[in-house]
């Protein structure tokens, strides 16, 4: 009788330890699976970080240089006035040198808000036919500015900023209603495409203590009849506070190939 007993415990012992085995078999690929899957992912992820990096703009640590007088000249006009107006060709640095005085204030507390719109106007394309919400649809007119924050503050710190409100970008159509308030920065790019009347509301936006750059080039308007930015400079020149900076062919620190096709297309 106990040797039945425990032939039964023996066999018991002996099911449950093939059991054992069998789970554990079957646990072991399971776990195997697993782990290559979370290899996979790992992997996956960790090109996706490469890549990141590697298109990604570098933080920059140093303050603004200007890389030419007029570029200088520009920075003191927009530190020194309430709205100042960078007009000339492609590749003088009016964006750049605006959009990283904007991440400066913005980085010392100087400002609270940075404000990025420009006029959704391209050659050909309209606004609606690009996929995505409207923020989505916008992100690529404002590339150029969030490439520039992203070497002054950080990818980190831009997307921080997007999502909290720190820094805004939007269609110029949806300035209207909004007062632009004091520690506040706003610029307004390729302004050559915008009417007069547009022009006029995004003015009238402006409130007290607010810091604003209007960007264009009136040679390469994409819309026909006149454009606002023409129209205020005409009616702007000689307000205290406001000043127009005016950029030659000669000021390109882009290179010296676009120097040459401005002078093919605009001197020939």
């Amino acid at each position: 009788m106990a040797k039945r007993s425990h032939a039964r415990r023996s066999n018991q012992y002996d099911m449950d330890n093939g059991g054992f085995q069998a789970t554990k078999k079957g646990r072991g690929k399971s776990a195997r699976k697993q782990r290559k899957d979370e290899g996979n992912i790992v992997e996956m992820k960790s090109r996706s970080q490469q890549l990141e990096t590697a298109y990604s703009p570098q933080r920059t640590s140093q303050p603004l240089q200007a890389r030419t007088s007029a570029q200088q000249d520009y920075i003191d006009a927009i530190k020194q006035h309430s709205l100042t107006f960078g007009i000339g060709p492609a590749g003088t640095g009016k964006s750049y040198c605006a959009g990283a005085l904007a991440a400066e204030a913005l980085e010392s507390g100087r400002i609270e808000r940075i404000i990025l719109t420009r006029p959704a106007v391209e050659a050909g394309e309209q606004l609606g036919f690009l996929p995505g919400a409207l923020d989505e649809k916008f992100s690529v007119y404002i590339d150029a500015f969030r490439d520039i924050l992203n070497e002054r503050l950080g990818a980190g710190t831009v997307d921080y900023c997007l999502r909290h409100g720190r820094i805004v970008a939007a269609p110029l159509a949806f300035m209207r209603g909004k007062t632009f308030n004091n520690r506040t920065f706003v610029v307004l790019d390729e302004a050559q495409n915008t009417s007069m009347a547009q022009m006029k509301m995004f003015l009238t936006r402006i409130g007290e203590d607010c810091k604003v750059v209007i960007n264009g080039d009136i040679e390469q308007s994409d819309i026909k009849g006149a454009n606002g930015l023409a129209d205020a400079i005409d009616k702007l020149s000689g307000v205290n506070s406001v000043h127009v900076h005016r950029f030659e062919r000669d000021d390109i620190v882009r290179s010296g190939l676009v120097r040459d096709i401005i002078d093919r297309y605009e001197l020939s």
